[in-house]
């Protein structure tokens, strides 16, 4: 696993051993950060279920003027911890060493402008649970990813939610959401 582009472009990211992280691909994150080019520089960017850090990494590479990390696995937030010490990351970005849901139940005053949510493919019930209550933390104009399995297909509108885009890649995809017109 690699940074794919900007400041920390080629450098490698380490993943937890075993089974129980399961790191967003090189590929699959460059399609995305394709896709999201024209609204990282200057983004508040939140990452949900982060993992070891790529996708937010990716985008503090790339210019998101803030990256907030949300996990709670300790194998994985010692990854995360790792691969910011060891580009040098001492600033935008905080970590925040807890589930998703409690998370999102304390974090009112949030305005973010990319979220990204990779939760374990086996907790269906997270996608939709988390897609519903993220809309309240959402500045004018956010985008809000979800990467899940090709096969399990994510609801088209998911409480404030409507998917604006799917991208299919391999066996994973990608779904786009913003905030539904009224």
């Amino acid at each position: 696993m690699r940074v794919i582009a900007g400041t920390y472009r080629s450098r490698t990211l380490e993943a937890p051993a075993g089974l129980a992280t399961r790191p967003t691909s090189d590929r699959l994150r460059e399609t995305l950060f394709n896709v999201l080019a024209p609204r990282i520089e200057g983004a508040r960017f939140l990452d949900l279920y982060a993992g070891s850090g790529g996708v937010g990494i990716e985008a503090l590479s790339r210019g998101a003027a803030r990256v907030d990390f949300v996990e709670r696995a300790q194998p994985a937030l010692k990854a995360l911890s790792g691969n910011l010490a060891r580009l040098g990351i001492r600033s935008g970005f905080e970590i925040h060493a807890r589930s998703v849901a409690a998370y999102l139940g304390r974090a009112a005053a949030a305005r973010f402008d990319l979220v990204f949510l990779d939760p374990p493919y086996d907790a269906a019930e997270e996608y939709d649970a988390t897609l519903r209550r993220i809309a309240a933390l959402l500045a004018e104009g956010a985008l809000v990813v979800a990467e899940h399995r090709r096969k399990d297909k994510l609801a088209v509108v998911c409480g404030k939610l409507s998917r604006t885009r799917l991208l299919e890649q391999g066996d994973a995809a990608l779904s786009f959401y913003a905030v539904a017109q009224e």
